[in-house]
C-alpha cells in the first residue's frame, strides 16, 4: 500500500486492473485501518476517474454474494447519500410506495455514514432481521413485493471499510459505489447521486449495461428529486432538466424536508408518510421519486400515469399493507 499511496500522492491515478487489485486487497484485509483511510482521503481531495471506479466497481461484484431474484425482473431505488442534506428516508419510502403499485423492489442499502439515519438504520429500528439467505428474501418478495439487502452481509469489502467510514464521518467513494454493487442484479434502478459530475459517471457506466435506469440529481444538491428546484434526469438516450411543476406538484423548501435529529424521529416520519399522515411535501417527495422510480420499472407508462399510481399506493394503503406485511415475516 505504501507504494500505491506514494504514487498517488504524485497526482497519478489507478487504471481499472489497478483499482480492481486495491479493492481486493481491502476486502481481503491486507491492509490496516490507517492506510485504508488515507487511501480513501486521496479520492476525498481530487474526482475519481471512469477507470478507477469501474475497478473499484468489478471487485466489489466479483467479491459479492449474490442472490438470484431474476425472475422478480426486480428495481431497486436508491441514493448514493452523501449530499449533507439530512433528508428524512426518502429512497426506502419510495421503495415502499413503488412495491405497493405493483412492481418487486429489492432494496439494497446500509448504515448511514454521513447522514443520522440510512435506510438500514430505520428497517433494523422498525425490527428487520438482516439476512442473505436466499430462500428468506425470494418469499418477501414474492409475498410482500419487496426485499432488504443489506450490504456489508454481501460485500466483504463494505465490512471491512465500515469501521473506517464511520470514524471519517463523511462521503468517500464507497457512496458512489454502493448503488452500482447490488448483489440481486436488478433488471431497473432509479439512484440518485450527490452531483452532477457522478451522475455523468453513471450514465458512462450504465449505459454500457442492458438494465433500465434513472439517474436523479436536484441541482440544489439533493441526491433525490427534492421538489426544493429542477432535477436533472438521465437516463438510457435522455437527458433532461425536470421543474417541480412539470410534474404538477409544488416547489417546497429545505426545511419541509428535514429528517429529525434520531433513528425515532426518521421513523415516525416514515410511518407518517405510509399511513398517508405525512406532510404535504413529505408525501409529495415521496409520490415525485416513486412516479419516476415506477417509470423505470414500466418504461411503456406515461409519466403521469406512474404518478398517479405513486399517489394511489399511498392512498390507497397499498404501500402500509406492503411494509406491515414485510414486518409480519419479521417477527
Amino acid at each position: 500500500m505504501k507504494e500505491i499511496l506514494n504514487y498517488l500522492y504524485e497526482h497519478k491515478t489507478l487504471n481499472r486492473d489497478e483499482a480492481k487489485k486495491v479493492l481486493t486487497n481491502i476486502a481481503s484485509g491486507v491492509y490496516n485501518h490507517s492506510q485504508i483511510a488515507s487511501f480513501i482521503s486521496v479520492y476525498l481531495m481530487r474526482s475519481i476517474t471512469v477507470d478507477e471506479l469501474t475497478g473499484f466497481r468489478d471487485a466489489l461484484l466479483d467479491l459479492c454474494q449474490p442472490v438470484n431474484l431474476s425472475e422478480f425482473e426486480a428495481i431497486d431505488l436508491c441514493g448514493t447519500g452523501g449530499d449533507g442534506k439530512d433528508t428524512f428516508n426518502i429512497s426506502t419510502l419510495t421503495s415502499f410506495v413503488v412495491a405497493g403499485a405493483g412492481a418487486k423492489v429489492a432494496k439494497h442499502g446500509n448504515y448511514g455514514v454521513s447522514s443520522s439515519c440510512g435506510s438500514s438504520n430505520l428497517m433494523e429500528f422498525a425490527g428487520y432481521k438482516f439476512s442473505n439467505d436466499e430462500s428468506k428474501l425470494r418469499t418477501e418478495i414474492e409475498k410482500s413485493g419487496i426485499c432488504f439487502l443489506h450490504a456489508p452481509l454481501f460485500n466483504p469489502a463494505m465490512k471491512n471499510v465500515a469501521p473506517v467510514r464511520k470514524e471519517l464521518g463523511m462521503k468517500t467513494f464507497f457512496n458512489m459505489l454502493g448503488p452500482m454493487v447490488n448483489p440481486s442484479f436488478p433488471a431497473s434502478q432509479l439512484v440518485g447521486v450527490y452531483s452532477l459530475e457522478l451522475a455523468r459517471l453513471y450514465n458512462y457506466l450504465y449505459q454500457t449495461g442492458d438494465k433500465e435506469y434513472m439517474i436523479l440529481h436536484s441541482l440544489d444538491g439533493y441526491d433525490e428529486i427534492s421538489l426544493t428546484g429542477p432535477c436533472k434526469v438521465i437516463s438510457r438516450g435522455m437527458d433532461r432538466i425536470i421543474q417541480p411543476a412539470d410534474l404538477q406538484l409544488p416547489t417546497y423548501s429545505a426545511e419541509q424536508l428535514s429528517g429529525g435529529n434520531s433513528v425515532g424521529d426518521a421513523m415516525k416520519i416514515f410511518m407518517a408518510v405510509l399511513q398517508n399522515n405525512g406532510t404535504e411535501a413529505q408525501r409529495d417527495v415521496v409520490i415525485a421519486n416513486a412516479g419516476l422510480g415506477l417509470q423505470a420499472s414500466f418504461p411503456g407508462r406515461s409519466l403521469d400515469d406512474c404518478l398517479g399510481m405513486a399517489r394511489e399506493s399511498i392512498e390507497k394503503g397499498s404501500a402500509l399493507n406492503v411494509f406491515n406485511t414485510l414486518m409480519g415475516m419479521n417477527k
